[in-house]
């Protein structure tokens, strides 16, 4: 598939130091409104009570240590020192802090906020209830510190689910999904309600602290609803908690570059949270619980902060997928772990002992692990990376290529790559052919969003990458990018062997068409002026040879009229040859023939030039022709004062400047037939050439030309 589009040589360049037909592509950040603004005294506000909350629990919590209980608060019920939760509180709401202070999102900052001070109070509420029930005498707030910390409390988990549903934009999703978030929430909020007004039935062993009121704030009428009605609210409770993983999983699908990125961190830390937990749950932590415990509050709200900070401060893709491989490998080594004892159980019995488990675990891992590793991380990364291995990716490439057809074949065999490397459902490949031909390749169907992605083959623009703007691959991390380079390196490379093929073949086709067609010209010549001008000159020369006898004057006067036109003859020779190359190159070399050139026209051109060493005709021409025509560039269009010509033959190629401090080149104004003709010139080399407009002035045509010998 190919499309034909105009060749047009560019518009002169503007500005200072600007080349003449080097395209610019600008990208510019639009910006709609006026950027939100910190909140600071919310922030705080929220700071200032967190590190409060915390400084008083520590303050309780040194007057409750070593002093022995005196009371109690029910059956089962217990109280620390409230020094974890605190701490958790505290750095919860240093993260509101900081996501308040970025502006922008002062929803999700006041959600985080709420819930630190919810932690910081309730470890506070925790140390007061210790520190009461070690003191003699009556504290006061025991009964409101007793009902925070064991009923109110309950509230806590909505708060927490609160933070997915409404991040990161600070608002629910529209349409059904917002009415399934205001239903969640009302259920959270429902349930623990309910806790918080439901009569306790549970005995009371030993003495309640003086003056202390279990029931305060207790509904009677509640107190024949029974056990069913908190069973049912609980069941409601954990329905509802999938609301949250399907609203984040919407808001992930439908997201795009950095909202993506920010989706990601959110995932991460409700992964690492979900299996903290599960261990938790499973295996006994001892002096390390206090510090899980942190870990497990304080991570969900550190991913939040960074993912509004800084979303792409880590490769969170590359970190969710390790994380997810880790995650997955761990749960099925576990689960193997645990069929094999208990079936070994089963069938050994007592007779199994424990340095037997031990080996028998230690061996499943080590056989299990690189096998289970490797074929996980492949799901995972196709699963959540949209990608396999790279070098797979890049070898299944390299090998197709070989095998495929050049030209719609190979980029054809690039766009399946990239779509199958970054498991996106479309991909193009356009590549410029020349002579304003472009081919392009697609693979799958194009999306309403695309971006483009320049193709280079050094440091030149051979065409464009064409990928959707939005799904799983719409933003890349460093390996993305280093695997993309990859791929687009062998397109780039494949492109380039087939632009170069067809210009070699366009080359010589043109030889050949040039060499036919001078030759026809030089035939022409021959046959049409230079031989019948001879054969006039020999009919002339043999009638003056039979007037020599009888009329000796005519003879003469026939002679004369045949040297004449002899004359005319040598002069179309001359011609003939001129057109072939210039004879004043022959004559005085290039410098001279330049400098004769420069002399003719006004103003006259200066010629410098280094010494310069034996020049290939082809080169001694190209440099003739190009400096002869921005010479006389310079004297139609520059109005200029003074002209210089500068030689010099450095680094195997010589290089010709022209300059002229006149008016330089018109923004507005195309390229004509002689740039785009000196651009030819220096290009049928293998050459350069260049036309800037200096800040002081002028023009300035630079052209670099190869000095490979003649064979």
């Amino acid at each position: 598939m190919s499309d034909t589009v105009a060749r047009d040589a560019g518009s002169a360049p503007t500005g200072p130091d600007r080349r003449h037909d080097v395209p610019v592509t600008e990208e510019v950040a639009a910006t709609t409104g006026r950027a939100a603004r910190p909140d600071v005294v919310v922030t705080a506000l929220v700071l200032s009570l967190g590190i409060a909350c915390l400084v008083a629990t520590v303050l309780v919590a040194v007057r409750t240590s070593g002093r022995p209980r005196l009371w109690t608060l029910g059956e089962g019920i217990t109280a620390g020192s409230g020094l974890g939760t605190a701490v958790s509180g505290a750095v919860m709401c240093v993260f509101a802090a900081v996501v308040l202070r970025r502006g922008g999102h002062r929803t999700v900052g006041l959600v985080l906020g709420g819930a630190g001070l919810f932690w910081a109070t309730d470890g506070l509420a925790d140390g007061w209830v210790s520190l009461g029930l070690v003191s003699p005498a009556p504290l006061p707030g025991m009964t409101f510190a007793g009902w925070y910390l064991l009923r109110f409390t309950s509230l806590l988990p909505a708060t927490l689910v609160l933070l997915p549903l409404v991040f990161p934009d600070g608002r629910f999703l529209p349409g059904w999904w917002g009415r399934a978030s205001r239903a969640c929430m009302a259920v959270m909020v429902g349930s623990a309600a309910l806790f918080v007004v439901l009569p306790d039935d549970t005995r009371v062993v030993g003495r309640l602290p003086p003056g202390y009121d279990r029931d305060w704030g207790v509904l009677g009428a509640l107190d024949g609803l029974g056990d069913p009605t908190p069973v049912v609210f609980r069941v409601l409770t954990v329905v509802a908690l999938a609301v949250p993983v399907g609203v984040v999983t919407h808001r992930y699908r439908h997201s795009t570059g950095r909202r993506r990125d920010q989706m990601r961190w959110l995932l991460w830390g409700a992964l690492v949270t979900a299996v903290a937990v599960l261990v938790t749950a499973v295996v006994p932590l001892g002096p390390l619980e206090d510090a899980v415990f942190f870990g497990i509050v304080t991570l969900l709200p550190a991913c939040l902060t960074i993912a509004v900070v800084d979303p792409r401060l880590v490769a969170i893709d590359e970190l969710l997928g390790r994380t997810a491989l880790l995650a997955l490998v761990g749960v099925v080594l576990v689960a193997v772990d645990l069929a094999t004892v208990a079936g070994l159980t089963a069938l050994l019995g007592d007779s199994l002992e424990e340095p037997q488990v031990v080996v028998v675990v230690l061996l499943l891992t080590v056989v299990l692990y690189g096998p289970l590793r490797q074929r996980v991380s492949q799901v995972v990364r196709r699963l959540m990376l949209g990608r396999g291995d790279r070098y797979d990716a890049v070898a299944g490439l390299a090998s197709t290529l070989e095998t495929a057809d050049e030209g719609a074949g190979q980029l054809a065999a690039v766009a399946r790559a990239v779509a199958d490397a970054f498991g996106v459902g479309f991909v193009a490949v356009e590549v410029e052919r020349g002579h304003g031909e472009r081919l392009v390749a697609t693979h799958g169907v194009r999306p309403a969003q695309t971006r483009t992605l320049p193709i280079s083959y050094r440091d030149t623009a051979v065409g464009h990458l064409v990928l959707p703007a939005r799904g799983v691959r719409s933003r890349l991390t460093r390996a993305d990018e280093q695997l993309l380079g990859d791929l687009v390196r062998q397109a780039a490379t494949a492109a380039r062997s087939s632009r170069l093929a067809e210009e070699l073949q366009d080359s010589r086709e043109r030889l050949v068409t040039a060499r036919e067609e001078e030759r026809r010209r030089i035939r022409r010549d021959l046959h049409d002026g230079l031989g019948p001008a001879l054969s006039g000159a020999v009919f002339q020369l043999e009638s003056a040879r039979l007037l020599v006898d009888r009329d000796p004057v005519a003879a003469k006067d026939q002679v004369a009229a045949a040297s004449g036109h002899l004359q005319e003859v040598v002069a179309d020779v001359r011609r003939l040859v001129h057109d072939l190359r210039p004879p004043a190159l022959d004559d005085l070399g290039l410098v001279g023939a330049l400098r004769q050139q420069g002399a003719r026209l006004d103003p006259p051109a200066t010629v410098l030039a280094e010494e310069l060493p034996p020049l290939p005709a082809a080169v001694e021409v190209a440099a003739f022709r190009v400096a002869s025509e921005a010479m006389t560039n310079v004297a139609r269009h520059a109005r200029a004062r003074t002209c210089t010509v500068r030689l010099a033959a450095t680094g195997g190629e010589l290089r010709v400047d022209v300059t002229d401090d006149g008016v330089g080149i018109a923004p507005d104004s195309q390229a004509g037939v002689g740039l785009v003709g000196l651009r030819e010139r220096a290009a049928e080399l293998g050459g350069t050439s260049e036309v800037t407009c200096p800040a002081a002035g002028g023009t300035v045509v630079t052209v670099r030309l190869p000095l490979r010998r003649d064979p």
